[in-house]
């Protein structure tokens, strides 16, 4: 609990960074207050019919407003009983003040995991690195103007709290090579068995982060305790996501999909008696054909690839999307600036996979970033730090680049990887002069605040 004490030398960032994570929630609220505080018995349609924004989901509004799994349990297995105590808040609220107050309830779980991300990357960039303070809270803010990490800082889903496990996770494992400080505290087993439930609790895939920082940290010293006690609680949360989709999941699934089908058969019915019963193989058939052409004409099909295997989980992977433009226009663009057109639309209703910049600066700036990325890495190349971030990076690289998985709208996954480019980018900068080292990085973190800071408004208020 030590590290969540907030030092007197970081106050004053802390502070700033609050401001800022309450400002953008504030945005958030009062574009969506007036129609989502009010009471409705079908808040899941109420939620999803009423707030867009680009591929995030409300379903933590939905959660915390009328419990229930509502996330896909095998990529989030414990994040529906980690929302319990705040449905319990939101409750309470609701019989004191009359209205659904789930948008406040989580503006201050979202603005609670911005503040400690930020304050987790300053440490990292200070503690661990050994970057002045300024420089440390530079390149904080330049991830921060990132836009797909903005937008995790107000929007109802779980990027914003996987990138604050992920940088505690960072920073606990990297205390013992820091460079700063005076006690270099060793990451214990029970460290790595806390930060391993929470993170690979809000997204399994992060679990193989949270072990892949641990082996790298450790080394041999990895087995066999840490070994054991990681892949003990990795069967444990499996676990637990197979026994909540038996209990709980399955069977509203079955329901579903015989309420379908009911729904199908009296569709059925009515078209037989008004045609006649010599004519229901064909009747039958043709409504099938329907129903397939018009899901090929759904986005949900346009815009996704063909899987490399079918399967229960294969099915989610991509084998035909095109890398390179994800790259660019997606992984180091949109997860970055903004694309004016098709502005934070959802890639599953009505924005193509690939769309392009108007303005060719932003080509530049994407140009620039990359390269000062690469730049870091290959001055911090002899850091064991780096490399744990590398690990994270290459995680998500292969599972979104690879294997495909969600790689059709990638941006929104940013706030899981994106923050490695800052990191390495520090690196760089203590090669560099100190008196004019920050002022490039803090050129860019300006320029992308405004870029995507106008456009957020813009798509809030006048879209």
């Amino acid at each position: 609990m030590s590290s969540f004490k907030i030092r007197k030398e970081e106050r004053k960032g802390t502070i700033v960074a609050f401001l800022v994570a309450l400002m953008l929630n504030m945005l958030n609220i009062v574009r969506y207050a007036g129609e989502l505080s009010v009471k409705s018995g079908d808040t899941w349609g109420l939620f999803f019919r009423t707030w867009r924004l680009s591929g995030f989901d409300p379903i933590t509004y939905a959660v915390i407003t009328d419990w229930r799994v509502g996330y896909n349990i095998y990529r989030h297995p414990l994040l529906p009983y980690f929302m319990w105590p705040f449905t319990k808040i939101n409750e309470g609220l609701m019989w004191l003040t009359g209205y659904n107050c789930v948008m406040y309830v989580t503006a201050t779980l979202l603005i609670f995991c911005s503040v400690y991300s930020f304050v987790f990357l300053n440490r990292i960039f200070t503690d661990i690195i050994g970057i002045n303070r300024k420089e440390g809270y530079i390149l904080s803010a330049l991830t921060f103007s990132f836009a797909y990490i903005m937008l995790a800082s107000f929007a109802p889903d779980h990027f914003i709290m996987s990138m604050c496990c992920l940088l505690a996770t960072l920073y606990v494992f990297g205390r013992e090579r820091a460079v700063v400080l005076e006690k270099q505290k060793k990451a214990t087993v029970l460290d790595a068995c806390l930060l391993f439930i929470v993170t690979a609790g809000v997204t399994l895939s992060n679990g193989l982060k949270v072990i892949a920082v641990a082996f790298l940290s450790k080394g041999k010293k990895f087995f066999p305790y840490y070994f054991i006690t990681l892949l003990t609680l990795s069967g444990m949360v499996w676990g637990s996501a197979r026994l909540t989709y038996h209990y709980l999941v399955r069977p509203t699934e079955v329901a579903n999909k015989e309420k379908a089908a009911k729904k199908r058969e009296m569709q059925l019915e009515r078209l037989v008696a008004k045609y006649g019963e010599a004519k229901r193989d064909s009747i039958e058939r043709k409504l099938k054909e329907k129903r397939e052409r018009r899901y090929k004409k759904s986005a949900v099909y346009k815009h996704t690839g063909k899987p490399i295997a079918k399967g229960e989980f294969m099915r989610w992977t991509d084998a035909t999307t095109n890398r390179w433009d994800v790259a660019v226009e997606s992984l180091f663009g949109e997860g970055i600036m903004l694309h004016e057109d098709y502005l934070l639309k959802d890639v599953l209703v009505n924005r193509p996979v690939i769309v392009r910049y108007v303005n060719w600066f932003n080509y530049i700036i994407e140009a620039l970033l990359v390269l000062l990325f690469v730049a870091g890495v290959w001055m911090g190349r002899h850091s064991r730090f780096l490399w744990l971030c590398l690990a994270c990076f290459a995680v998500d690289m292969s599972l979104h680049l690879g294997l495909g998985f969600g790689i059709n709208e990638m941006a929104i996954m940013s706030a899981h990887y994106l923050w490695v480019l800052p990191i390495a980018m520090a690196y760089m900068l203590k090669r560099l002069s100190e008196r004019y080292r920050h002022r490039l990085t803090m050129l860019l973190a300006l320029y992308l605040m405004a870029w995507n800071g106008i456009l957020i408004v813009e798509y809030l208020f006048w879209n």
